[in-house]
């Protein structure tokens, strides 16, 4: 495909106006929909903003690729935008953006569309071509310019393809071997391939570079590959196979050094400097010297991958066992849409712990901590896996320990058996870790964590059902603010997180703090369409339109809503949604609200003891948020 099939003339944007990267971000999301090419602005520009929270967009040389790949887009596009003045987009390099390449991908994108991307990356790449862009004044002589740098490419690449020089080395030529992944492998990915190879051009040096990217893994690596390379570079954000690499020196940094630093890259590679990799998703002893995540980076990114994998077993649960209770009503409990249904939510609750604690495993182990982070999950389910005789489990909080334990007991087996005979990797897989990794588990399990953490549980327990109005009250408020701190966030998470360690705890049906998390995390998109539809002049008109989607989200418990404007006015937005959800958590306690189901929004409300104080907290929190936010938050500067 031509990339002006896919840039194109009539959406370009060659005096944008914004100055800073939120009226940047804005600005282009308005051009796609005045086209047609999103549908839904308030969608696409929340996963635009979701991507930048990832890490900006902003690669450098005055260069950003916000960019995002969602239902709201009904065409692909690449909207070309220019900033003569210069935006501040939190770039790599601290300096201004000029040139702006918004890319829009249907949920549904096939390859060739991905390939016209790459394709769009691997230009970008070209410092001329960069210089001729920020000279140019309109959007023809842009299409000019990509028109002639695409020809100039494909012929190069006819020709390396006609001389089978790819990859290919020649006498004593040294050969690498790469591998490029972003977390939505859209337009990173594509940029470090090109810089790693263009680079290794320049240098003398032959390279394979493997994508794993949207539309899946190309130019994968074989083994003949990866056995006669001299090193490998991994220049990925997110997880790739790597026990092929077992026992070559593997450099693994972040995808955004393959494009800023590809000579640094392929210069230790050739040096063979970096660690040797020893297999089975562990390396030597020294090859944490290429990892910049801090401790507590990497504690939460393991926590949020059992966090996340756990949540659809909540979600989907969560709201079958709310119809379950609405059938009840009508059909009564003996009834099959009763018992099918309510059965069913239980069988999805039973696995919210074993599969928190496996995939926490999972993250810090690999594949072989998975069984025994399952099991070890498990057992903390079970009040009799304890060598104390208790009535209570270790339940959500042992399950955490679970995961960890498990993760790092088969980081330790992997440092312990690293010195074995490449020969013997099969039989660690298949027997060492599977059944030393569960004797340890199980041991620690049943002697350290379940009787601990039950002790824990029943103090808990007791602690909760003694507390008083007052004290209930102010965990509520606590609880609540804190689901609109950062809206799906670290201070979310923990709360929902506790909310839902209770709730597992009491055998799933003391719902307190499930009320006023609940009630809290609807809070900030309800604001947001109630200030938005009584206070017009101080949003724009793209804004109002979102703003009404607010009242689904909200309703459903879909705090995220909220995060698009959060992102653009944090002060007026996080401040008032934090007050209306602390009243909100307050009032469900002071009305002793109950919510036995971990998710569901409105639904809930068959299932609360006090569906009046339900109602009521909902209500006047998301009141107080709206009104605050209206009367605080300024008059929009455009209402176009």
């Amino acid at each position: 495909m031509d990339i002006r099939d896919l840039l194109r003339e009539d959406i370009m944007i060659m005096d944008l106006h914004a100055t800073d990267k939120a009226g940047a971000i804005k600005e282009m999301v308005t051009q796609y929909a005045k086209s047609g090419i999103i549908t839904d602005a308030a969608l696409y520009e929340q996963d635009i903003l979701k991507r930048e929270a990832e890490s900006t967009t902003g690669i450098g040389d005055g260069i950003a690729m916000p960019h995002a790949k969602d239902a709201a887009v009904s065409q692909a596009a690449v909207l070309f935008a220019k900033s003569s003045q210069g935006v501040d987009y939190d770039a790599l390099d601290g300096q201004p953006v000029h040139l702006f390449f918004m890319i829009a991908a249907p949920a549904g994108a096939d390859n060739t569309h991905l390939a016209a991307l790459s394709a769009l990356s691997s230009l970008l790449i070209d410092p001329q071509l960069v210089a001729q862009l920020k000279a140019a004044t309109t959007a023809t002589e842009v299409q000019h310019l990509f028109s002639a740098a695409q020809e100039a490419k494909d012929a190069k690449e006819a020709a390396e393809t006609a001389a089978a020089t790819t990859a290919q080395p020649t006498g004593d030529q040294p050969f690498i071997v790469a591998v490029t992944a972003c977390p939505t492998g859209i337009a990173h990915t594509y940029m470090a391939e090109a810089a790693l190879k263009e680079t290794a051009e320049k240098m003398g040096v032959a390279i394979k570079v493997e994508t794993n990217g949207s539309e899946g893994v190309k130019h994968k690596l074989t083994a003949q590959d990866i056995d006669r390379a001299v090193g490998v570079i991994v220049a990925a954000d997110k997880k790739v196979e790597m026990n092929r690499f077992a026992g070559k020196h593997l450099l693994n940094r972040p995808v955004i050094d393959g494009i800023k630093k590809p000579q640094e890259l392929i210069d230790a590679t050739l040096a063979q400097s970096a660690p040797v990799f020893a297999g089975d998703g562990s390396a030597s002893a020294d090859e944490t010297a290429g990892d910049t995540k801090t401790l507590w980076n990497r504690i939460y990114q393991d926590l949020m991958n059992g966090v996340s994998n756990m949540l659809p077993f909540v979600v989907g649960g969560g709201i079958i066992m709310a119809l379950s209770f609405i059938f009840e009503q009508f059909a009564g409990k003996t009834s099959l849409w009763f018992t099918f249904t309510n059965s069913l939510g239980n069988y999805a609750f039973s696995f919210l712990v074993p599969v928190l604690a496996a995939y926490i495993a999972m993250s810090i182990g690999d594949r072989p901590a998975l069984m025994p982070g399952f099991v070890g999950g498990w057992m903390a389910t079970l009040a009799t896996a304890s060598i104390v005789k208790t009535d209570n489990a270790a339940g959500f909080l042992g399950g955490l320990v679970a995961g960890f334990v498990a993760g790092w007991l088969v980081v330790g087996l992997k440092r312990l058996f690293a010195g074995f005979p490449h020969s013997l990797d099969g039989l660690k897989t298949i027997l060492l870790y599977p059944v030393i990794g569960l004797a340890l588990i199980g041991l620690f399990m049943f002697f350290i964590v379940n009787p601990i953490f039950a002790a824990i549980n029943g103090a808990l327990i007791n602690w909760l059902e003694g507390m008083g109005t007052g004290n209930a009250v102010l965990v509520g408020v606590i609880l609540a603010a804190m689901m609109s701190i950062d809206m799906g966030g670290p201070f979310n998470k923990a709360a929902y997180t506790f909310a839902i360690g209770v709730y597992s705890a009491s055998n799933y049906t003391d719902g307190r703090w499930m009320a006023a998390v609940m009630v809290g995390g609807m809070i900030p998109p309800l604001a947001i369409a109630i200030a938005s539809t009584f206070f017009p002049q101080k949003f724009t008109s793209n804004e109002r339109q979102s703003g009404l989607s607010n009242y689904v989200l909200g309703l459903t418990f879909i705090t995220e809503g909220a995060i698009p404007f959060a992102a653009t006015d944090p002060v007026h937005v996080i401040g008032s949604s934090v007050l209306g959800s602390a009243i909100a958590g307050g009032l469900t306690q002071l009305f002793k609200v109950n919510v036995p189901a971990p998710h569901g929004g409105i639904v809930a409300l068959a299932l609360t003891n006090q569906k009046l104080g339900f109602l009521v907290s909902l209500v006047v929190g998301a009141v107080v948020a709206g009104l605050v936010l209206g009367i605080w938050r300024p008059k929009a500067k455009s209402q176009a």
